[in-house]
């Protein structure tokens, strides 16, 4: 009789299963309606591009159209003919890579070596020197205009990629600091005393050992860095000036609006045809980005 009891007991005492959750897994109810919250987020997100995609297979430079249609009736690719064959479109995005890829990869090496001395030493003013890091991302790009174009006269870098290439480093180098910090203090500095006891140097020990361990950190800080270049208008203005051979795709698409007329159709085009190299590049790095936003959470 006893264990009859505390069977039933047990049984009436078992917590009831609520309407969206499941055991331990979510309810198939609750899945459906995640689910349906992301895909109206997506659809809204993506939106503006579609209709940037239908603007540009539209004739002329027609901007406004009652037609909601993703491809017009009378769709036609000549803003995509004029643009890559008539415009020096290529060549726009030439400039525009060259001068990307010298800043991510500068941009990298200093801030892992910067963040590895911040990360592995103790030394006077190393907090205060994070916290002017940190403090110099609080200043609006439009003031350091000024001094970083008087001292690229001062050491005559205006009108050159060198110039704003150095330029586009000193305003992403301190965040990138801060970011390849925080992950090598999640590294433990065992394993680098280790092969230092195997016979490594600290520079082998920092390139044969956190570095490969830090490959998620270094993929972000390249996007972050490249990302930051590739979309950048103003300072690229200000450095390049108006040199036809110096533009890069930002400043080429700008010539196409005029004062009296806009050739949308054209500027449509080309803004798809930039989105292709940085979705390329995050379809590429993805396995890296979601591992260096999981991996430094992790404890044990």
């Amino acid at each position: 009789m006893s264990t009859i009891t505390l069977t039933s007991n047990k049984a009436t005492s078992k917590p009831k299963r609520s309407f969206f959750r499941s055991g331990r897994e979510d309810s198939p109810f609750k899945r459906i309606i995640i689910h349906i919250v992301l895909i109206i987020a997506c659809v809204i997100s993506i939106f503006p591009v579609l209709r940037v995609f239908a603007i540009s297979l539209r004739p002329g430079d027609r901007l406004m159209s009652t037609d909601l249609a993703l491809i017009p009736p009378d769709a036609t690719l000549e803003s995509y003919r004029i643009i890559l064959f008539d415009k020096p479109f290529l060549s726009w995005v030439w400039n525009s890579v060259a001068i990307t890829v010298a800043t991510a990869l500068i941009g990298v090496i200093l801030a892992a070596t910067a963040a590895y001395a911040f990360s592995r030493w103790k030394f006077p003013g190393r907090s205060v020197g994070l916290v002017f890091l940190l403090a110099t991302q609080m200043i609006p790009a439009s003031m350091l205009m000024i001094p970083i174009y008087i001292l690229a006269i001062n050491l005559g870098m205006v009108g050159t990629y060198r110039g704003l290439v150095i330029a586009y480093c000193v305003t992403s180098i301190p965040f990138s600091v801060w970011i390849l910090k925080g992950y090598f203090d999640t590294v433990p500095i065992d394993l680098e005393e280790a092969a230092r006891i195997d016979g490594c140097s600290q520079l082998q020990a920092f390139l044969k050992i956190l570095l490969p361990l830090s490959t998620p950190a270094l993929a972000i800080t390249f996007l972050f860095n490249f990302m930051q270049a590739w979309n950048e208008y103003l300072l690229a203005r200000v450095m390049l000036g108006s040199s036809e051979s110096l533009m890069t795709w930002p400043l080429g698409l700008q010539r196409l609006q005029g004062q009296y007329q806009t050739q949308w159709g054209q500027f449509s085009a080309g803004s798809i045809l930039v989105m292709l190299p940085v979705v390329i590049l995050f379809l590429y790095s993805s396995k890296y980005l979601i591992s260096g936003l999981t991996l430094g959470g992790v404890k044990g």
